[in-house]
C-alpha cells in the first residue's frame, strides 16, 4: 500500500512540474560573480534549483538516519 502512495506522490509531483513547466518557458539570465552571466529558460533553471534541493535533502536525512543508528 505504501508503494502505492508514492508512486502517486511523484506521479503528482510529476504532473505539477511538468504543467508550471510549461507554463514558464521565457528566458532569463542568471549573473553571477565577475560580471558572468548565463541565459536559460526558466523552466530549466526551476527544474535545476528543485533537482539541487531534493538532492541535499536526500543527503541530510541520510547523514540523520545512519547517525542515529
Amino acid at each position: 500500500m505504501m508503494n502505492l502512495i508514492a508512486w502517486l506522490l511523484r506521479i503528482a509531483v510529476f504532473v505539477i512540474l511538468a504543467v508550471f513547466a510549461s507554463k514558464n518557458s521565457q528566458t532569463i539570465q542568471l549573473q553571477y560573480y565577475l560580471d558572468k552571466s548565463i541565459e536559460l529558460p526558466l523552466v530549466v533553471a526551476l527544474l535545476i534549483f528543485f533537482a539541487l534541493g531534493t538532492l541535499i535533502t536526500v543527503i541530510f536525512v541520510r547523514c540523520r538516519c545512519n547517525s542515529h543508528k
